[in-house]
């Protein structure tokens, strides 16, 4: 059996957008569907004000979302397997650990409670930023078919996982492929004394994201690729391309060991701007 897509909940509408989402991609890749419900009793563990009775009043909301969720789950997909699971401890800790034995991670872009966020959800960040492997951060709200899956490409090994998560997401969709390369003139190119051929440099873009995609094209020749090569900020340019996808990838170099630093500032940027679905792709643990 193959390893199951695994979705984060806690009844928010962002969660159920999760739930959705993560449904209709089991479904794509006949994989089961695994909801979990993070069950964090740190809040109500101070001694002073505990109650006993609160625990039991968290296991019957955890079991309430679940069955709730799963429900969802089964009406919007009725040939997946679907099972639920909670779990305890923090819910960024859990989704993170999760990820070890799951085809992707989806969580919601915020939520209730330990989901909750200012802009991205704390906890969707910390998953982005840690979990090895594909992870689709959702918004809720209404959703439009584009037909497209955009990914943003560099001269990096660091985005090979996600070309490809990018180019076999949009084979099990029957979407085409946008591939962003966008890029930076050097701060010295503006130098009076130093003369450059933009022709040449704009050329010399263009041949590093053809490079890029060769093999990539070979192996998925169904997908048609749309090389979209611009000057420009990297986030910019995937945010603007992002209206009409589907779902944008983007790969991961952040290599800091505690908070958004985990995430590139380019993954991290798109992760804020882009209002769809986004999907950070770290290479997995050997």
């Amino acid at each position: 059996m193959s390893d199951p897509v695994i979705v984060g909940t806690d009844g928010s509408a962002a969660g159920s957008a999760a739930v959705e989402w993560a449904a209709d991609d089991a479904a794509r890749m006949r994989a089961p569907l695994r909801i979990v419900f993070a069950l964090d009793r740190s809040p109500y563990q101070i001694p002073r004000f505990s109650a006993p009775e609160w625990g039991d009043a968290l296991i019957r909301n955890a079991e309430r979302v679940l069955a709730e969720a799963e429900a969802l789950a089964r009406g919007r997909r009725p040939e997946i397997e679907v099972t639920t699971r909670v779990v305890e401890g923090a819910p960024a800790v859990v989704l993170r650990d999760q990820a070890a034995d799951a085809t992707e991670i989806v969580i919601g872009s915020r939520g209730l409670g330990g989901f909750a966020g200012a802009v991205l959800g704390s906890v969707s960040m910390h998953v982005a930023g840690h979990a090895r492997g594909p992870v689709v951060v959702v918004h809720d709200g209404p959703r439009t078919a584009h037909g497209e899956v955009v990914v943003g490409i560099d001269d990096s090994p660091e985005c090979d996982p996600a070309l490809a998560y990018a180019f076999e997401q949009a084979a099990l969709r029957g979407a085409g492929l946008r591939a962003v390369y966008a890029w930076q003139l050097p701060v010295h190119v503006y130098a009076p004394e130093i003369v450059y051929d933009m022709d040449e440099i704009r050329r010399a873009q263009h041949e590093v994201a053809a490079a890029k995609l060769e093999s990539w094209r070979e192996t998925y020749p169904q997908v048609k690729v749309v090389e979209d090569v611009r000057p420009g900020h990297p986030v910019e340019a995937l945010t603007a391309a992002s209206e009409q996808a589907d779902l944008v990838v983007v790969g991961s170099h952040g290599r800091g060991a505690l908070g958004s630093l985990a995430l590139g500032s380019v993954s991290r940027g798109v992760l804020h701007h882009v209002r769809g679905a986004v999907a950070v792709v770290r290479a997995p643990r050997a």
